[in-house]
C-alpha cells in the first residue's frame, strides 16, 4: 500500500516556473515537495527556447504577460548578478525592412511605453546600420533590456535555493489524480515510488501537460480548464560566426515573434522559432525532431533583414513546444493563473498557458503565486 505524507505545498512540474514557485514556497517557510514525471528538472519548455530575456515589449496593455515579463526581467537580473550566473543583456532590434511596416514598428513602441518599458528607442536607417552593417533594414526599435543567459544554470540555481530551504525534488513521480479531502488536497503519486501527498497547497505548473492534468482535480469545474494547444517551434543553428552583436526580430507575426535571429552564451546564432501546430495526445510526447527541409522557408524569412545568408549555411538545431490555451488563428491569449477565488478551490493554482515570456517572468510569477496561496 502506498505510503501517505502530510506536507505543506505540493508543486507539480520542475520547469523554470514550477522551480521558481517551489523556491518561493519553500522560502517562505512551506515544506515543499515538487513532482517531476522525467529523471531532471527543466526536460520540456525550459529546456528547448531562445533563453532570452525579454524586456516586455509586445504584450497588450494590462495583460499578464505585459506586467509580470516588466517584473519578472527586473527580478531575474539582479537574481543572476547576485549569484553570478552567466548572462550578458546585449540587446535587441526589431526590424523594418519595409517602410510600409513603419506603422507596425510605431504601434510597438507605444505598447512598449504603456507596458513600462521605458528605455526603447527609436533608430534611423543610418543609425541602425551603424550598429549592425550586415542587415537590410529601413527603420528599427533597439531596446538595451533584452538579453540572454544559461537556462540550464539558472534552474540549477533555483534547484539548489529550493533544496537549501529544506524542499525535495521527486523525480519520475507522475501526479496522476488530486481528491478533495477536507481543507487539504491527496496527491496520488505513481512512479518509482508510489505515494498520496496530503497538502494544503498544490501549484499546477505542469507546462504542456497542465490543463491534461487539471482535468484529474476531484472537484474542479470543467469550465475553468482551457483546451490545450501545440505549437511546436524549430531552430536551425548558422555554421561559423554571424556577424550580429544583437539579438535581431523582424516586426511579429501570427502565433510568435517571427524567424529571429539569436545568440547563445558562446556567441553561436541560431534562428527560429517558427510555427508548426501540432497534435500531442496525451501520454505521448512531442516529436522534437527538426525537419531539414523546413530550411527554405528560414533562408526566405532571414534573407528579408540578412540578405548575404549563404545557401547551405543552416543546419536542424532543436525544437521546442510552446503550450497554447488559442487555437490556430485565434488571437494570442494571455498567461491564465487560475486561482482559488475563480475556481473555487482553496490552496490550488493552476498556471495554463505558460508560454514565452514565462522564462523572463518565471520569478514575478512565483511571487503571484505565493501570496495567491498564502491568502
Amino acid at each position: 500500500m502506498a505510503e501517505t505524507h502530510e506536507i505543506d505545498a505540493v508543486v507539480i512540474g520542475a520547469g523554470a516556473v514550477g522551480l521558481a514557485c517551489a523556491r518561493a514556497l519553500a522560502l517562505a517557510g512551506h515544506e515543499t515537495v515538487v513532482l517531476e514525471r522525467h529523471g531532471a528538472i527543466g526536460t520540456e519548455i525550459s529546456a528547448r527556447n531562445s533563453e532570452v530575456i525579454h524586456a516586455g515589449i509586445y504584450y497588450p496593455e494590462g495583460s499578464l504577460k505585459a506586467r509580470l515579463c516588466v517584473e519578472g526581467r527586473e527580478r531575474l537580473y539582479a537574481y543572476l548578478e547576485a549569484r553570478k550566473l552567466p548572462y550578458r543583456k546585449c540587446g535587441k532590434l526589431i526590424v523594418a525592412t519595409e517602410e510600409t511596416q513603419f506603422a507596425e514598428l510605431g504601434g510597438i513602441a507605444k505598447r512598449a511605453r504603456a507596458n513600462g518599458v521605458h528605455d526603447l528607442r527609436e533608430l534611423t536607417k543610418r543609425e541602425a546600420l551603424d550598429m549592425e552593417p550586415a542587415l537590410r533594414v529601413e527603420a528599427a526599435l533597439l531596446s538595451p533590456s533584452t538579453g540572454i543567459f544559461d537556462a540550464h544554470a539558472y534552474m540549477l540555481s533555483l534547484q539548489g535555493d529550493f533544496e537549501d530551504a529544506g524542499g525535495m525534488i521527486a523525480f519520475h513521480a507522475k501526479a496522476a489524480r488530486i481528491t478533495r479531502e477536507g481543507s487539504s488536497f491527496a496527491v496520488q503519486v505513481e512512479g518509482a515510488e508510489p505515494m498520496t501527498l496530503r497538502s494544503r497547497i498544490v501549484v499546477n505548473a505542469g507546462g504542456l501537460w497542465a490543463p491534461a492534468l487539471a482535468t484529474r482535480v476531484e472537484g474542479l469545474d470543467a469550465a475553468h480548464v482551457p483546451t490545450a494547444h501545440f505549437a511546436k517551434g524549430n531552430y536551425f543553428a548558422l555554421a561559423g560566426r554571424a556577424p550580429f552583436s544583437h539579438l535581431v526580430y523582424p516586426v511579429p507575426e501570427a502565433a510568435g515573434l517571427g524567424v529571429h535571429l539569436t545568440l547563445d552564451m558562446g556567441g553561436q546564432a541560431r534562428f527560429g522559432p517558427d510555427v508548426e501546430w501540432i497534435d500531442v495526445p496525451e501520454g505521448t510526447e512531442p516529436d522534437y525532431a527538426v525537419d531539414p527541409s523546413r530550411a527554405a522557408l528560414f533562408n526566405d524569412a532571414i534573407r528579408r533583414y540578412w540578405p548575404e545568408l549563404k545557401d547551405g549555411a543552416l543546419a536542424p538545431a532543436y525544437s521546442g513546444v510552446r503550450p497554447k490555451v488559442n487555437a490556430p488563428g485565434e488571437a494570442a491569449a494571455d498567461f491564465i493563473v487560475s486561482r482559488p477565488e475563480t475556481h473555487g478551490l482553496p490552496g490550488l493554482v493552476n498556471l495554463f498557458g505558460i508560454e514565452s515570456p514565462g522564462l523572463t517572468a518565471s520569478l514575478a510569477i512565483a511571487e503571484m503565486v505565493k501570496e495567491m496561496v498564502e491568502e
